[in-house]
């Protein structure tokens, strides 16, 4: 039975995101070996038949000393499982993890989820990143890359595999995100925003025109679904105690959440591709995000939603209150296109499907 080992950086994402690849693999015959560094969905995954091997790694910055330490670690397990090949997700099981493979000859394929601000910033950070990169991809059987624009980048600096290719992300189940009925028009307007409390998600944006739309529509609900990740503490409870936003911790089945909404926010900074925009936009809702690579792809703008500027909270204000002018019909439209596109652009089997292939050949 051959062995495949994937390095990620989180249970949750994985499961939540591509567990339907990991089910394809445990089918075709693959002994499924997985590298966390947290425990939420370790269960779910053990059940399914997949071997799970705790390594700490640090999500946040680089440390020299901490990076090393996971280095090794994957070295080590490496050694234990003895792979077939290895699938990376995210910029540190990428870089430490294919540094391994490649001292060991193992083969390896790389998911880029995202570029996040290095590349934005430059700097010394960004020129270590990049040494890393070119080195550590340099014997890649396969890049997947979620966005043209991260693949130009990576091209651009000459990071390069064997070769490339262009997924949707990691698509959408579209059974899972089934399309749902639009509210009715007696309920208050619900803007939802789905993900980390961090400055990158735009959350500073997203407050300050959730401030400004609630003056004039008083009504109208903000509803904020994840946990902290910088430090957005106090000034959330501030909000939430002048009734401008309400706080949902994170949770593990947001569809129905997804339902509850007449549009969904995204006003990030970075993404690979937002999985929250998918997953809205099947549910047949509409979209108001950020003119991004990884946000972009998802919006037909004034068809199934709207995009503004990034870091811009005005032009956030701005589209949020068109979408508000807009008929009951004309939300619901834009609900419909949006499932229509996710079926025609994004179908998560597809994205297995190339995946699998490529695993394969």
């Amino acid at each position: 039975m051959k062995r495949i080992l994937i390095l990620a950086n989180s249970a949750s994402g994985l499961y939540d995101f591509r567990n339907e690849l990991l089910l394809r693999l445990l089918k075709e015959g693959y002994e499924v070996h997985i590298s966390l560094p947290d425990e939420d969905k370790v269960p779910e995954l053990v059940a399914e038949g997949c071997k799970v091997y705790h390594t700490p790694l640090d999500r946040r910055g680089m440390n020299p000393v901490r990076d090393m330490k996971l280095m090794r670690a994957y070295d080590r397990l490496l050694a234990q499982i003895k792979p077939d090949v290895v699938l990376t997700y995210t910029i540190k099981p990428n870089i430490y993890g294919n540094l391994c493979c490649r001292r060991r000859h193992i083969p390896y394929l790389v998911n880029i989820t995202g570029l996040g601000s290095v590349f934005e910033n430059g700097g010394m950070v960004q020129k270590l990143v990049v040494f890393l990169y070119k080195r550590a991809l340099k014997s890649a059987s396969c890049i997947f890359f979620q966005n043209e624009t991260n693949r130009a980048i990576f091209e651009k600096y000459g990071i390069r595999g064997k070769k490339s290719r262009l997924v949707s992300g990691s698509g959408v189940n579209l059974e899972r995100h089934c399309a749902e009925e639009y509210p009715a028009q007696t309920e208050p307007v619900r803007f939802l925003y789905v993900g980390r409390l961090m400055k990158e998600k735009g959350i500073e944006e997203l407050l300050y025109a959730a401030k400004a739309m609630k003056q004039e529509y008083p009504d109208v609900i903000f509803e904020l679904v994840g946990y902290y990740e910088d430090d957005y503490k106090s000034i959330i409870e501030q909000y939430e105690k002048e009734g401008i936003v309400t706080l949902t911790g994170y949770q593990k089945i947001m569809h129905p959440y997804y339902q509850k909404a007449w549009a969904v926010l995204m006003p990030s900074y970075h993404e690979g591709m937002s999985n929250v925009l998918l997953e809205a936009a099947s549910t047949g809702r509409a979209l108001i995000t950020t003119y991004i690579p990884g946000c972009k792809e998802a919006v037909d703008e004034g068809i199934n939603g709207y995009l503004c500027k990034v870091k811009s909270a005005k032009s956030l204000y701005r589209k949020m209150h068109k979408f508000i002018e807009l008929t009951k019909k004309e939300r619901e439209e834009m609900g419909k296109n949006g499932r229509r596109k996710m079926q025609a652009q994004f179908d998560k089997d597809k994205v297995v499907e190339k995946t699998v292939e490529a695993i394969l050949s």
